[in-house]
């Protein structure tokens, strides 16, 4: 996300970067080039002129011309400027704001069709089941062929139940079965996944006061394709008008590498945004944090959000264990056939490596050798409990079966162990080098790096 402006912007800042002394004309020239960076963005003229008539101002100041590294002090207030415009630093406007567990909180969620509303609703149920609510999803998109379908799919492979009403044509019919049921089964949150059309008219609005008035939701959620860029704006723009929003979810937001609509929304419309999408599987739904986002976008990573996800998936007990292992040098193969488990889990290796300061772009698709930690998987895999606990047992036989068994070659077998052997050694410094501090397991020794 955000590549094509990361990369114009960072090219920007080069006219300023490290330098002892800048002048109004380094500022000007480097203004000029983010505005360029960002109309190709495709964010919205009017934040434009805003985002470079204030940072002109405030750059043009005593405080950057007089500072001690001025070039450092320009970038800081570029930074502050992207994270107020992309919602500013207040973190609890982004989020959900629900009723407590003891009452029913209602989330409507808007959007037109082949935005991604109903696998959105889907997977902000995924959230709050993990947050600890109970979540019910309300069928009552009752136009588009097979959404209903395709929201019971979607609710089942998460364990969420569905309310559904065969046959039935009134969303708010829907709804009030769906609350009744919601009463009786200690639900408290009702995600309702509401009528979409390919585009914005009466009868779908009509619709929407109906169930609203019906609903007096607690969220009123937009989703919109992030891919659309300005179009995606001026949609939120008009259902905040007709019916009113509380914040917007944007799919699509991995494959975005502009990030216009994100840059422009909370100015145009007033509304933060709350969610991204940003893959296919269920788990892929995030919160929008746009300090993070500010950082992605001058080149600073988000180390934030990639410690957040290992421990989503890796246990605190055995990260510790696993760093007294590595101190020791008794980590074992069984010890890394986990570690590429909990890395696999933790989602795209791409993501991963763009969120390091300083990596974003400079590790292509290309260059991420998926193959291979496929590869050590299977061999892995195809290793006895007793061969994983003690590689140094694994003799030319072995190796041999191991091979035949994973569908590698003897050679692949004997690479791994090498690999195996060195990362040992390696890790037992970087674990001592942290002078018994806490170090995130699953990325020392990132297998398939």
């Amino acid at each position: 996300m955000f590549e094509k402006l990361t990369g114009k912007v960072q090219d920007a800042l080069r006219f300023v970067a490290g330098k002892s002394t800048i002048s109004e004309k380094n500022i000007e020239d480097a203004v000029d080039a983010i505005k360029m960076a960002l109309l190709e963005a495709d964010v919205n003229l009017r934040v434009v002129r805003r985002f470079v008539n204030s940072t002109i101002e405030e750059a043009k100041g005593e405080k950057v011309l007089r500072a001690v590294q001025p070039g450092q002090q320009f970038i800081k207030i570029v930074h502050d400027k992207l994270v107020a415009y992309l919602g500013g630093a207040d973190e609890g406007e982004m989020a959900l704001h629900l009723r407590p567990p003891d009452t029913i909180s209602v989330i409507l969620m808007l959007g037109l069709q082949g935005s991604g509303k109903t696998t959105s609703s889907a997977k902000l149920a995924l959230r709050l089941k993990k947050e600890g609510r109970k979540p019910l999803l309300a069928a009552c998109d009752l136009v588009r062929p097979a959404a209903v379908e395709q929201l019971s799919v979607l609710g089942e492979s998460i364990g969420v139940p569905v309310y559904k009403i065969e046959g039935e044509k009134n969303s708010v019919n829907v709804f009030t079965g769906a609350l009744n049921y919601a009463k009786k089964n200690l639900i408290d949150t009702i995600i309702v996944d509401t009528t979409g059309r390919l585009q914005i008219d009466e009868p779908m609005m009509a619709e929407l006061e109906r169930l609203k008035s019906a609903a007096k939701p607690d969220e009123l959620l937009l989703v919109a394709d992030s891919m659309t860029g300005q179009s995606a704006v001026d949609i939120a723009k008009t259902f905040d008008e007709k019916i009113g929003l509380s914040g917007v979810i944007l799919t699509k937001f991995d494959s975005d590498t502009r990030g216009g609509a994100a840059l422009s929304l909370k100015t145009v419309t007033g509304k933060p945004l709350k969610f991204v999408g940003v893959g296919e599987k269920p788990e892929d739904f995030e919160p929008f944090h746009p300090e993070r986002a500010a950082g992605r976008i001058l080149g600073m990573g988000d180390v934030v959000s990639l410690v957040e996800k290992a421990q989503e998936v890796i246990d605190q007990e055995e990260a510790l264990e696993l760093q007294q292992k590595m101190m020791k040098e008794t980590l074992t193969l069984e010890d890394w056939l986990g570690q590429i488990r909990a890395v696999k889990k933790m989602g795209s290796l791409q993501k991963m490596i763009d969120m390091i300061p300083g990596m974003q772009g400079q590790v292509s698709e290309e260059d991420i050798n998926k193959e291979d930690l496929k590869h050590q998987e299977a061999i892995l895999s195809s290793m006895t409990k007793k061969e994983r606990a003690n590689y140094l047992i694994i003799g030319p036989t072995r190796r041999a079966r191991i091979a035949r068994g994973s569908g590698t070659s003897v050679a692949e077998v004997a690479r791994l162990l090498k690999r195996f052997e060195k990362m040992r050694g390696m890790m037992k410094k970087m674990a001592k080098g942290a002078k018994g501090g806490r170090m995130p397991a699953g990325f020392g020794g990132m297998p398939g790096l």
